[in-house]
């Protein structure tokens, strides 16, 4: 490859996406700081498609995605990247039912929307689930388990195939705009482009400042999830594999093989940085979800902390500043970054280079454009 007409900064699920959409027909070179693609918050995810989920322009991105997927695999050879899994919506309390009845009445009528179900029908999606302790419920049935790792790689194949160069170990160091192109500063020397993709995830204002661009205030918050181990016999054999979500997203748990993922929830501001579990919020994730399944959750058999980023609105940033042309923000997915991520990739790369969003991804680019922050 000459010289690249894109520097996507990221390794992650943001910047692969985007950087396989761009490399259609443009020279693309993606850099990752760290030895590794995928390292943090992309290999720390709890990985599941969840339409319905998220502000409203975040669930048409995830209601996008959905066919997505199934194409992305067949066009980069890899297997079915989904497997279907049942989310719960449960109410738990007084204030639970109440918030299932607001999630169902502010996606009333949106595809694949939740629908509500009684407490017994909960529970018979999740035999795990105490009986009589859910009071209020609604399932999203067109949810699916994300096999993260496989679309990662399958976009970074894809990237390659199209002409696309990946660097690793290229951490950034500075940015400069001169004329109609920036210099990016890596170890061993420089590479120039006209355009610039920002998706360093938590790091992406860090990057921004290293341009002399203004940042758009993102806040990395902490999400705690851990292994707890469960005994074969006490998993409900056979039937489709199911999620819960405490509606007010205070806890959650899905069953994985020999055990239980579990969260609580938790959003605790972090700088930038290779995150780490702490003890007070394991404990927490095990005390809740103790609370209202059958089975024993006392041990952990691992626990790990990823960063999920946001701005004020909570949704994502995509796009450039005008006084900035050329350096385009791809940041803020928060809590959707992998299951929005065919959708989400397509519009982005269509912002960088001007063409139309794809038919199919019913959003106005300008709601994620970074001007709306100020």
């Amino acid at each position: 490859m000459g010289s690249p007409d894109v520097v996507v900064i990221g390794g992650g699920i943001a910047g692969a996406s985007v950087a396989f959409e761009l490399a259609a027909d443009r020279r693309v070179l993606l850099l990752e700081g760290e030895s590794a693609l995928a390292t943090h918050s992309t290999a720390r995810s709890a990985a599941t498609y969840i339409p319905g989920h998220g502000p409203a322009p975040v669930r048409a991105l995830v209601a996008a995605s959905g066919p997505r997927f199934a194409a992305l695999a067949a066009e980069l050879d890899t297997s079915p990247l989904l497997t279907p899994n049942t989310v719960v919506w449960a109410g738990f309390d007084g204030a639970g039912e109440r918030g299932v009845t607001a999630l169902l009445a502010e996606r009333e009528g949106e595809p694949l929307a939740p629908e509500r179900v009684d407490p017994d029908a909960a529970q018979s999606i999740c035999p795990l689930l105490r009986p009589g302790v859910v009071r209020a419920a609604a399932v999203t049935s067109a949810s699916a388990d994300v096999d993260a790792a496989g679309l990662h790689a399958a976009y970074v194949r894809g990237l390659r195939r199209r002409g696309g160069e990946v660097r690793s170990g290229a951490r950034v160091g500075s940015l400069e705009r001169r004329g109609t192109t920036w210099r990016v500063d890596v170890p061993d020397g420089h590479v120039e482009a006209p355009d610039v993709v920002d998706a360093a995830g938590a790091w992406a204002d860090v990057v921004a400042q290293a341009a002399g661009v203004d940042p758009i205030g993102l806040v990395p918050l902490r999400r705690t999830a851990a292994i707890v181990p469960v005994a074969d016999e006490a998993v409900p054999a056979g039937g489709r594999r199911s999620m819960v979500i405490e509606v007010g997203e205070s806890f959650y748990f899905k069953s994985e093989p020999g055990g239980l993922l579990v969260s609580p929830g938790d959003e605790t501001p972090s700088p930038p940085c290779d995150a780490r579990p702490d003890e007070v919020d394991v404990a927490l994730a095990l005390e809740r979800v103790a609370a209202v399944v059958t089975v024993p959750v006392r041990s952990v058999r691992t626990a790990w902390a990823g960063l999920r980023s946001f701005v004020g609105d909570r949704l994502p940033v995509v796009g450039a500043r005008p006084e900035h042309p050329g350096f385009h923000f791809l940041a803020g997915q928060g809590g959707s970054g992998i299951e929005s991520a065919p959708a989400l990739g397509a519009l982005a790369a269509a912002v960088v280079t001007g063409a139309p969003v794809p038919a199919d991804i019913e959003v106005d680019p300008r709601v994620f454009s970074p001007t709306r922050l100020g």
